[in-house]
């Protein structure tokens, strides 16, 4: 994998082929994980060399993604890439089980105490990328950019960056914020961005990180046949993991060992290295819940693809068609 940095658009911030996906860590969607657990993964991500550290406002009901980064970093501020995202938060509502609700709201005045309060939990007086998380459809997207706009003038972000966002949205917020990012899901099986997303992020100068590279862990290499996901492991709600899908999928994983065991690699490394190299992908984020895991992940930047491995992935790929859903995470 080529290791050498990858500007952000046009923006004075780089970033390395790999980064952290630091939504696993707030321990809503993973059983058992703990603060200890995620300040020991983002010191391990980073002990590997891997800097660029992607976050949220509502990545933990009470911002614990954000805490935990604050406390692993420690005085290491200059030597990491913070990318957070504002736009969506946790509201209670004792009707649901567990009784919290995922809002979306992109008001000015909402983007703008979000950020505050996310500096504040990371200790920090900028982030270095500043997304908005998604567009809210109540709110016309100009609004939002342009109060994103404001708060890079202001010094609290370098970067502007828009995730889970149509073709549209990018181009009208683009005409009131510079954009040098946008963030979306994109793995071997799920590539619909390169239909629209993509091109347009290439003749426009602007970056494309993409996460759920592993789908969830599906392409890990990892996973069993029998794996069953409690009610607390949002894994049990998705299509992919579940009946036919699961074992289609499972079947084009077994499809990558070949490969991977040719080159010497892990399935994951084959899967984050091929992602890492695809036309107009800056960057590909992985999650990780232990030093163990970011220590595999972190294997894939040694692993090197031939012609011969890419033309076994693209009929493996071939072979099982496009699964369902482009999901947010």
């Amino acid at each position: 994998m080529n290791t050498s940095p990858r500007p952000l658009g046009s923006s004075t911030v780089s970033v390395g082929p790999l980064g952290l996906g630091c939504w696993p860590l707030a321990g809503m969607t993973r059983e058992g994980v703990t603060r200890a657990d995620a300040v020991a993964t983002v010191r391990a991500a980073l002990d590997c060399g891997i800097v660029h550290l992607d976050t949220a406002y509502c990545y933990g009901e009470h911002g614990e993604s954000e805490r935990a980064i604050r406390e692993a970093i420690g005085g290491r501020r200059d030597d990491v890439v913070i990318a957070g995202k504002c736009g969506i938060h946790w509201d209670r509502d004792e009707s649901c089980s567990p009784p919290r609700r995922q809002v979306s709201d992109a008001s000015p005045g909402r983007l703008i105490t979000e950020v505050e309060e996310s500096l504040g939990r990371l200790g920090t007086d900028r982030l270095d990328l500043l997304y908005l998380h998604a567009p809210d459809p109540r709110v016309p997207i100009e609004e939002s950019a342009a109060s994103l706009k404001r708060m890079q003038e202001q010094g609290k972000a370098v970067a502007i960056g828009l995730s889970n966002a149509s073709l549209d949205n990018l181009a009208r917020f683009a005409a009131i914020c510079p954009l040098a990012a946008c963030q979306m899901p994109y793995n071997m099986l799920q590539r619909d961005i390169e239909h629209d997303i993509v091109p347009w992020c290439r003749t426009h100068g602007v970056a494309v990180i993409a996460y759920w590279p592993l789908m969830k862990g599906l392409l890990s290499g990892t996973m069993s046949r029998d794996r069953v996901f409690p009610v607390s492991d949002s894994r049990h709600r998705y299509a992919i993991f579940q009946g036919v899908e699961f074992e289609r999928n499972l079947d084009f994983v077994d499809a990558l060992r070949p490969v991977a065991s040719r080159l010497g690699c892990t399935v994951a490394d084959v899967v984050l290295a091929w992602t890492a190299e695809q036309p107009g992908i800056t960057a590909v984020l992985f999650g990780a819940t232990s030093p163990d895991q970011v220590q595999r992940n972190a294997d894939a930047l040694r692993c090197s693809l031939d012609d011969d491995a890419r033309q076994a992935i693209g009929l493996a790929i071939r072979d099982r068609g496009p699964v369902p859903g482009r999901q947010r995470v």
